[in-house]
């Protein structure tokens, strides 16, 4: 009997690259349970740790977001006092974002759980095959990002985005 025609589809790299997404945040979704973090909500958090006093502009576009999502998962994260808008001396219009005391403490909390998460979505990969596969996975995603709808920009720590 010949393989099931939906072979065709499900071997496709998108279709595996969408079920590969959806795995991802599954398994972060279930280690960081306890917590209620998604992954962008997770992916502001440790961006604001890293990168404090930038707009919700530059999040977006640091983290590869639209505008609106980040829009929505910002206010979120306001409303639950995780994180804080505040007034650019320089430019009274400007409004920049902070991780308040509580997220920092929740992003502390995060870290273990998140640390597991990769471990988890990794270990089917042999030890020697797991760098290879990020870096193939990020060879991908650069050479088409430029192309996506919302284009990754990367800024190197004291850099203007």
């Amino acid at each position: 009997m010949a393989d099931d025609p939906l072979d065709v589809l499900y071997d496709r790299p998108g279709f595996m690259i969408r079920r590969a997404h959806q795995i991802a945040v599954s398994v972060f979704v279930a280690e960081t349970a306890e917590l209620g973090v998604t992954t962008t909500q997770y992916g502001i958090l440790y961006l604001l740790r890293h990168r404090p006093s930038v707009d919700q502009i530059t999040v977006a576009r640091l983290l590869g977001l639209d505008r609106s999502t980040t829009g929505m998962v910002v206010k979120t994260l306001e409303g639950a006092a995780l994180v804080a808008r505040v007034v650019e001396p320089a430019d009274k219009r400007r409004r920049s974002l902070e991780l308040t005391e509580a997220g920092r403490a929740l992003l502390a909390r995060l870290e273990t759980p998140a640390a597991r998460a990769v471990e988890q979505l990794l270990a089917p990969l042999d030890p020697a095959e797991r760098p290879v596969f990020l870096r193939l996975l990020k060879k991908l995603t650069g050479a088409f990002d430029a192309t996506s709808r919302v284009p990754l920009t990367k800024a190197r720590r004291g850099a203007a985005a």
